[in-house]
């Protein structure tokens, strides 16, 4: 995977952003936090990001307001998703174009940077965007049909 990514992660716990932070960095990344939707939609309009990492799950802005008004601001933004919930990543899914990547928590480092070098390899093809979740246990891999 190609380093020096610059990325913004958005979570509302500050465990999570520390942990994914530190991960991200040690493999080389660039990363900047974002506790909530407001937040990250304050960077955004002021940054370039390569990619944006949510959480599914906050306070205040829901994922599904975030990602519309970051499709709004950047239509061709990579988004990657982290969903704690089958039913989340199903119903998010079958909405095309709007996530490059679903991650079903907990993820691991390297279902990380699979879900950053498809989004990554998705967005410089300009190809549309497609729902996946990156996971080991086939139970937990969804693909959205084709539209």
């Amino acid at each position: 995977m190609e380093q020096g990514v610059q990325i913004l992660l958005v979570d509302d716990d500050q465990t999570i952003l520390r942990a994914v932070r530190l991960l991200l960095e040690l493999d080389g990344h660039k990363v900047w936090e974002a506790e909530d939707g407001e937040v990250a939609l304050q960077l955004l309009a002021v940054r370039k990001f390569d990619v944006v990492i949510t959480d599914s799950f906050m306070p205040g802005m829901e994922a599904a307001q975030l990602v519309s008004r970051i499709r709004q601001m950047r239509p061709e933004q990579p988004i990657i998703m982290a969903m704690a919930f089958r039913q989340e990543c199903q119903a998010f899914g079958q909405r095309p174009g709007r996530l490059g990547a679903m991650l079903r928590k907990p993820f691991t480092l390297t279902e990380l940077q699979d879900a950053i070098k498809q989004v990554l390899t998705t967005h410089s093809q300009d190809q549309p965007s497609i729902g996946m979740v990156s996971a080991t246990k086939p139970q937990d891999v969804f693909l959205p049909p084709n539209p």
